[in-house]
């Protein structure tokens, strides 16, 4: 009894749950936390309106924590964005998230996953790494920061087959 309440208080296990409109604000705060250029509500109300768009949340709790984005055409789909709460880092609720997200884009029948990430977050490329992208190509100067400089990124594919 004392582990259930334990776990209860701490916030309990984390799901991984099909987004709805009514989590666009969140999600657009923890897209703001997460990425130099953060989404707004309405791009997240647009994208969890599409039908060739899966998004998933990770709550803890009554608290959303993180999401993955996707978008998916055919038999490929690529991940457009995900995030976990500065906060959770570190505990492997994003490798979670992510292998939850793609057994979900392959019940869905895509086959290849692609996606890009800058090529200096060392945190996120080993994410991918870990969960079987391989990098297959790169673009030079294709973030561009705050102060203006501009960074690589590497185009990375998995596939599910």
């Amino acid at each position: 009894m004392m582990r259930w309440f334990a776990g209860f208080w701490r916030g309990g296990k984390a799901l991984i749950e099909p987004a709805s409109p009514r989590d666009a604000t969140r999600l657009a705060q923890l897209h703001g936390k997460s990425f130099h250029r953060g989404w707004g509500e309405s791009e997240f109300e647009s994208m969890l309106a599409e039908r060739n768009t899966l998004v998933h949340r990770l709550r803890l709790g009554g608290n959303i924590i993180g999401f993955a984005v996707s978008r998916f055409a055919a038999d490929e789909a690529e991940i457009l964005s995900i995030a976990v709460d500065p906060t959770y880092r570190g505990r492997g609720l994003s490798r979670e998230l992510l292998l939850t997200h793609l057994g979900h884009l392959a019940g869905r029948g895509v086959r290849t996953i692609f996606l890009e990430v800058e090529e200096n977050n060392q945190p996120a490329r080993r994410l991918y790494d870990r969960a079987g992208f391989r990098v297959v190509g790169r673009r030079e100067r294709y973030y561009q920061q705050p102060g203006g400089e501009q960074l690589n990124a590497l185009l990375m594919r998995r596939d599910l087959s």
